[in-house]
């Protein structure tokens, strides 16, 4: 009988222990892993952020301050000078003879808004009577600053001959008014960097009437255009 209350009960079985080990790891691993993860999302989340706030930035950047714009191109003034006409006879075909010099001065500006340097090639400034060019000049290359303006003047001198030849010359020198037009063209290039440049070609087109009689230009009417 003693021996039978002497009995010592068996350990637990072994798959048991192993259970609560199991879950003494998980309990550790459940404190650990969510701590760590939040430093990771937060890390992210920042790294994220300032990715977004930088490049927000360049947006605006290259739309706003570094976005490039045409150049703008105006004649401000023109001018006429004639020599060796008789001022009695400015309304007659024969005061268009040898000796007879004509010379139109205009006053030209190229405004650049950009935050780079534009520059240009040579300019080209040519003069129309009825479609016959009488008369043509190039300027020298050059560069507008940022946010300046350039201003040049023009001194184009009229080939008679040529304005003699025009089939309508007699009709409208008899009122003293010759309708003429001018084309002038700049090719140039604003580069504010590698990835931001363009380039240009910026054309100026005008109307006006050369008055013999006032010896002036009047009724001026200009319009541009830039193409790339």
């Amino acid at each position: 009988m003693s021996e039978k209350k002497e009995q010592v009960k068996p350990f637990a079985p072994a798959s048991h222990r192993i259970r609560i080990e199991e879950e003494t790891d998980d309990t550790f691993s459940s404190e650990f892993m969510p701590a760590h993860h939040r430093r990771c999302i937060k890390c992210c989340g920042c790294s994220t952020a300032i990715f977004l706030i930088i490049f927000t930035i360049i947006l605006i950047l290259m739309f706003t301050v570094f976005r490039v714009k045409d150049p703008i191109l105006k004649m401000n003034s023109t001018n006429i000078t004639i020599q060796g006409m008789d001022n009695t006879t400015t309304t007659s075909s024969t005061s268009f003879g040898p000796g007879l010099n004509l010379t139109i001065g205009a006053r030209v500006s190229i405004k650049n808004p950009n935050v780079a340097s534009f520059k240009f090639d040579n300019t080209t400034t040519i003069l129309y009577y009825d479609g016959s060019v009488i008369g043509e000049t190039r300027g020298p290359f050059g560069e507008v600053g940022p946010r300046r303006t350039l201003r040049m003047d023009v001194s184009i001198e009229l080939m008679v001959d040529k304005i003699v030849g025009v089939g309508r010359f007699k009709s409208d020198i008899s009122v003293g008014l010759l309708p003429i037009s001018s084309n002038t063209r700049i090719n140039g290039k604003v580069k504010i960097s590698s990835a931001i440049k363009r380039s240009f070609v910026v054309k100026l087109n005008c109307t006006m009437n050369l008055n013999v009689s006032s010896r002036g230009i009047q009724d001026q009417n200009c319009r541009r255009r830039v193409s790339l």
